[in-house]
């Protein structure tokens, strides 16, 4: 067999995942990239506003979809391009949702897709203080000048997951994920008028609800520590979380201390309130981007997981957003989402 796939990556309007503007694909055959699609859309109706957050990082504007067909217009362009393959995505959880999300509020039934993430591959087989694309790129040696591009992002989850590949003496995906002692995960094929909404798409509809209530969660200034609770046993060992112990820095935009740690148990990591030797997870908050850790604006706790990794123990530092979609939570809500 040969190193087949295909990298996806989407941009979305705001927090909910099911509010696609952009998807790059880099289609691989032999483990080379041979072909590549990209698409700027409008989000499904009802969930087709732009957070300035999102425009920030992406920097698409609402004018530069307004005369484009909706996500559920050209989805089936999409699904023709990825024809069978297996799905690469950097935070598959995240990508996957996008495609499954978007479809359930577009009334449209959905294809299953075995995938790949390489965040959790990224962590398996690089030492890095951050698995965030570009320096998990870097690491790959593949170019990544305009992150969060789609079409950009795609090609370079495409180099990291040859690069790994390449590492592990892997001449296909089956031969890479044997070699690490891991199966294939899937997405099941879905239908929203059979099977039960995803608990993103049912969370963001719940939370509208409550915003037309006029419900607005109280943020307070200063960072409340909040309780450690005991992490999930029974959760998915596939999560990114899974074992983890993760330790938050920093005033968090989108949500309390509190309410992460309630996300990171459920998903079955372990919280605790400092960093020490069993710390394996860093989310800073303040607006962290990964390029701080180049630039020094970081936290004492943050110094504090560099001088930790330099001595070898492996730590990664995230930022709130790569958090939130790790974490894959949905806007106004505790429960984590998959």
């Amino acid at each position: 067999m040969a190193l087949d796939f295909t990298a996806i990556d989407f941009e979305t309007a705001n927090g909910f995942r099911g509010s696609p503007c952009a998807v790059g694909l880099s289609r691989v055959r032999g483990g080379k990239v041979v072909e590549e699609a990209s698409w700027l859309m409008r989000p499904p109706a009802g969930h087709d506003h732009f957070d300035r957050q999102n425009v920030a990082i992406h920097g698409i504007e609402p004018e530069a979809v307004a005369g484009m067909p909706r996500f559920g217009d050209i989805f089936g362009e999409i699904a023709e391009f990825i024809g069978t393959d297996i799905l690469a995505a950097h935070n598959a959880a995240f990508d996957l949702g996008v495609i499954r999300s978007g479809l359930e509020v577009s009334g449209m039934p959905g294809p299953g897709y075995d995938y790949v993430c390489t965040v959790m591959l990224s962590r398996r087989c690089y030492s890095l203080v951050s698995n965030s694309l570009p320096f998990a790129a870097e690491e790959a040696g593949v170019p990544l000048v305009n992150h969060h591009d789609a079409a950009e992002d795609a090609r370079a989850c495409a180099g990291i997951l040859i690069d790994i590949a390449a590492r592990n003496g892997a001449h296909s995906i089956g031969e890479l994920f044997l070699s690490l002692g891991l199966d294939i995960p899937r997405q099941p094929a879905f239908h929203p008028e059979l099977d039960q909404l995803s608990k993103a798409t049912m969370a963001t509809l719940r939370a509208g609800k409550r915003a037309s209530a006029g419900v607005v969660p109280l943020r307070t200034g200063w960072p409340e520590e909040g309780a450690n609770p005991a992490p999930n046993l029974a959760a998915d060992p596939a999560h990114p979380l899974f074992g983890q112990t993760v330790v938050f820095t920093g005033q968090l935009k989108e949500l309390g201390r509190p309410e992460a740690k309630v996300l990171s148990a459920a998903a079955g990591a372990i919280t605790e309130s400092r960093v020490t030797g069993r710390t394996t997870v860093l989310v800073v908050g303040d607006g962290f981007v990964a390029s701080d850790l180049r630039s020094g604006r970081i936290t004492g706790k943050a110094r504090r997981v560099l001088e930790l990794h330099d001595r070898g123990q492996h730590i990664e530092v995230l930022s709130e957003g790569e958090f939130l979609q790790m974490a894959a939570r949905a806007p106004g809500t505790l429960e984590p989402v998959s």
